[in-house]
């Protein structure tokens, strides 16, 4: 019993647990399919926060372009959906059967070849991690070998996000353009737009965060997760030491990268689109506020973070249309202000301490009555039991004188 407390404190898995009966059990039962669905949308920005946690609050660097790797992880996975809903018997009205519309629309006459591989389900997947991945190592490779890091490596990924995103838009007939990839319904002739099918979209989207987190929690707790601290900390003394910083810190950005190439394919199969919005600088650093409300250093709390910033943006949005964007603003700076860790900053500095004493006082007010009630069962001793008899306070040789 010991060790299964140990092990559920190592790895923080009562927070974890909490986290999941309220995705899985208690946000399901009390949400109609609709909210559900948005907080399914939610939870896709998830897993962008927790590859922050491990990039920049374990690894020491920030990155504003995570963007970039959601977006590239989702119209990885709207190439496939798109291609499939775009058999020659569903196109047939187009100047060219076969092809997304948006490439007949642009004078395309035929399918692109980098589009051709993207017709295997399984290779979609796979291009869904690799494809971000691959460009998070050149990326991190090239700046931390020449150890750039700091503001200018946060500089450099916003570039990075400004450059896809002008892409992408520019190249309208084979990216879709500024309106994106559209019209997703079908993934291998499954309706994804039934209830059902977003009821089991919106699980497995739970099943692969919490199993996201599961995994790095692991290389926190690992030594790997150790010397990202240690770098993070005492950058020179890791490097003296013998370790190749860059290697790890490369390591981490490819991490980071592909979660969030798993969150923006979970959000085309949950929304069903996806276009250059979320690729760009300002949903970007919108990713990195969800960290920084959840607490940068915190797993779990980088998924309330999440879901407190989003929903509060839907709500605000909903109840005040012409002055949500001020009250989010009041909600970023407040809470950073108030709370410089975040949500598991203020669940430490508080909660914890608060829940801890008060166990400890009630451990000490059993304790206390425990005692009490063993005094009063206690028997007395044998003088005390002849001082109860009649006369038996008297010493002998007085009885009878009254006679």
């Amino acid at each position: 019993m010991n060790a299964l407390k140990q092990w559920i404190t190592r790895y923080q898995l009562a927070s974890l647990f909490l986290l999941t009966l309220l995705l899985a059990v208690v946000l399901p039962m009390s949400m109609d399919i609709f909210r559900l669905n948005l907080v399914g949308k939610y939870l896709t920005y998830a897993f962008v926060a927790i590859g922050l946690v491990m990039l920049w609050g374990y690894g020491g660097v920030l990155s504003l372009g995570q963007g970039v790797f959601f977006g590239l992880g989702g119209y990885a996975m709207a190439m496939f959906l798109k291609l499939e809903a775009s058999d020659p018997e569903s196109t047939k009205i187009q100047s060219t059967p076969g092809i997304p519309d948006f490439m007949d629309w642009n004078q395309i006459t035929e399918l692109p070849t980098f589009w051709l591989p993207f017709k295997s389900l399984p290779f979609s997947l796979i291009a869904v991690v690799a494809v971000p991945m691959l460009l998070a190592w050149i990326v991190s490779f090239a700046m931390f070998k020449r150890r750039v890091g700091g503001v200018y490596f946060a500089i450099i990924t916003q570039a990075v996000a400004l450059i896809l995103t002008v892409l992408i838009i520019g190249q309208q007939g084979y990216t879709g353009g500024v309106n994106g990839i559209t019209d997703l319904k079908t993934l291998l002739g499954w309706d994804t737009r039934t209830d059902s099918a977003k009821y089991i979209l919106y699980y497995v989207c739970v099943a692969l965060l919490i199993g996201s987190i599961v995994l790095c929690r692991w290389i926190q707790t690992s030594k790997l997760g150790t010397l990202l601290l240690a770098m993070r900390d005492k950058e020179d003394r890791v490097r003296f030491s013998g370790y190749d910083v860059a290697n790890f810190r490369t390591f981490a950005f490819c991490l980071a990268a592909a979660l969030s190439g798993i969150g923006g394919a979970m959000f085309t199969l949950q929304v069903g689109f996806m276009s250059p919005s979320f690729v760009g600088i300002v949903p970007s650093i919108e990713m990195v506020i969800f960290a920084a409300v959840g607490g940068r250093m915190s797993l779990v709390g980088a998924v309330y973070g999440t879901l407190l910033v989003n929903a509060g943006k839907t709500l605000f949005s909903e109840t005040f249309p012409d002055a949500w964007l001020f009250l989010m603003a009041a909600l970023f700076i407040g809470v950073t202000m108030a709370f410089p860790m975040g949500l598991a900053g203020l669940w430490e500095s508080k909660v914890v301490p608060w829940w801890r004493g008060r166990q400890v006082a009630l451990k000490e007010a059993a304790e206390r009555d425990r005692r009490r009630k063993e005094q009063e069962a206690m028997p007395l001793p044998p003088a005390d039991e002849a001082a109860k008899k009649p006369g038996g306070d008297m010493p002998k040789g007085l009885h009878g004188q009254g006679a």
